[in-house]
């Protein structure tokens, strides 16, 4: 399942999810567990978004992070200060994971990190009224200059005692709502702004959790086989990340992998192979190393993918023309080409295009298609599968922009895959009998297609059914009960799921959740 998104320190452990900007080489180290004085730490980062305007791109770095021991002594968990970007909007029920380090044991009483004044905001203004430069009903891409780069947290969970090769894991939480200020510039330290908190220790011999999500490539494949006694067999690989990061990921007989039957049929360790392009869920062991919780396919080496939230489909000239906030691309050198965080047009044929849902294990309910371009959706995420040659990129597009005006940057799909979406909103009725509740959107960016490109979308409102089902995660655990019975009218959820239309309309839409996070009561921003 999908979790709330964090930042991990495992001796230390930071999870991020991974952007556009500054790169840094940080490989994962080896376990030490001969050396008694030290411990695993990990730290996690979750979002909480602002509930008057859509987020759709918020990248913040970071540059330092270091915890203070009781003697004063100052440890880095960090590798350089080189920025490492986080695309924070991406973390409403996600996680990603950034790398990991060790720290000697002992008691530490601070927790500090510095963040760089480099920053890129992308909103779609929804709340029917400007917001300084954005006007209403505009997509606008922003560079604000984040106040109080520097944080310090030396109060709950602080101080902490590090035991020698037992994992310990914090939680950073980053408060959109709050951060985020009325003219849309950003305050780092605003009253609650960024909180921390402990997580609860792994149980004996297991992981902590799920720390989030890698997309790289494969360096390698190794397999250690016995030919002789009390020798253990181990199985793993290397990854590179597109920012150059590099990690060494066990596997083992609870990892799962998907690949399409066409690629591999198996669904195993066999199926991995140097260049091949894979998203891994990673865990973190007791002893400080990653395992790999399951092993997702994305794509042949040389192909150039990359996912995006839809916000405008129009057609021209028979096509479908589908307007995207980029989000991530290939870990290649290509990405280093496209504007993410920025609007893209993607042209899609009304033939020769493929559609796959990327369900992982999760079962979509049934009736739940996606299968042509007729199944596109404003506030879906797709993974697009660019057609080589086809990228073209014009000069000249400022900010804000408009959501009608011609995007700088466009490409032709050869293949869409649906992917989670992640919506926050409030809870408007539950029928806990068939396993499901309505949402209405915070704000409202669903908008109906516009039928040409000069047409501009007419916000309206949206409601949108979400289905769960016995493998719905709810969070948090203390959700009393953690399923749908625990939620309230009025609640505001984030969900994390896949966006389909139902046959009864196009507006009509139908989320299947694999993850409900419960925010209680969140004051509107704007």
């Amino acid at each position: 399942m999908r979790r709330a998104a964090q930042f991990f320190f495992t001796g230390v452990f930071l999870l991020f999810m991974s952007g556009c900007g500054s790169q840094t080489q940080m490989t994962t180290p080896p376990p030490n567990n001969s050396n008694l004085s030290q411990a695993p730490v990990s730290i996690t980062v979750t979002d909480t978004p602002p509930p008057g305007v859509a987020v759709l791109f918020f990248q913040l770095s970071i540059t330092a992070a270091n915890l203070t021991s009781s003697s004063g002594a100052s440890v880095s968990l960090l590798p350089s200060s080189n920025p490492i970007p986080v695309n924070v909007a991406q973390l409403q029920t996600d996680s990603a994971f950034l790398g990991s380090a060790n720290v000697a044991a002992g008691t530490y009483n601070s927790l500090s990190l510095t963040f760089s004044p480099n920053t890129q905001l992308t909103i779609f203004n929804g709340s029917g009224a400007a917001i300084g430069s954005c006007a209403n009903n505009t997509v606008c891409q922003l560079t604000p200059n984040p106040t109080n780069l520097s944080l310090s947290f030396n109060t709950s969970p602080f101080p902490v005692t590090l035991t020698a090769n037992s994992p310990l894991a914090f939680k950073l939480d980053i408060h959109l709502n709050t951060i985020i200020q009325q003219d849309l510039s950003v305050n780092l330290g605003a009253a609650n702004g960024v909180t921390i908190s402990q997580l609860p220790p792994p149980p004996s011999g297991g992981p902590v959790s799920t720390l989030g999500k890698l997309t790289g490539t494969i360096q390698s494949v190794n397999s250690v086989t016995c030919a002789i006694t009390n020798c253990v067999p181990t199985d793993d690989f290397t990854l590179q990340t597109g920012d150059g990061r590099t990690f060494t990921i066990d596997v083992n007989s609870s990892t799962t992998y998907n690949y399409p039957s066409s690629v591999c049929s198996t669904d195993n360790f066999a199926c991995l192979a140097a260049q091949q392009i894979v998203k891994v869920e990673v865990s973190l062991q007791a002893g400080g190393t990653l395992l790999a919780a399951q092993v997702n396919y994305v794509q042949a080496a040389g192909q150039m993918v990359v996912e995006g939230n839809i916000i405008r489909l129009s057609t021209s000239n028979g096509n479908t023309m589908m307007d995207l906030i980029l989000q991530k691309g290939p870990p290649t050198p290509t990405a280093n080409a496209l504007p993410f965080g920025g609007r893209a047009t993607v042209t899609v044929p009304p033939t020769g295009v493929t559609y796959a849902v990327d369900f992982d294990s999760f079962t979509i309910p049934a009736g739940l298609t996606f299968t042509s371009a007729s199944s596109l959706l404003v506030g879906q995420q797709v993974q697009v599968v660019v057609v080589p040659g086809s990228v073209t990129t014009a000069s000249g597009s400022g900010s804000p922009i408009s959501i009608t005006a011609p995007a700088a940057t466009t490409f032709t799909a050869s293949s869409i895959t649906l992917e989670p979406s992640q919506i926050t909103g409030s809870v408007a009725a539950i029928n806990a009998a068939q396993l499901t509740f309505t949402l209405a959107t915070l704000p409202n960016y669903f908008v109906p297609p516009a039928p040409t490109a000069a047409a501009p979308p007419i916000p309206a409102p949206v409601i949108i059914t979400v289905d769960t089902t016995g493998a719905t995660t709810f969070l948090p655990t203390t959700l009393s009960p953690d399923s749908i019975l625990g939620l309230k009218v009025n609640d505001v959820v984030s969900v994390g799921g896949w966006i389909f239309s139902t046959p009864t309309g196009a507006t009509t839409i139908t989320l299947a959740a694999e993850t409900v996070l419960d925010r209680g009561s969140i004051t509107p921003l704007f």
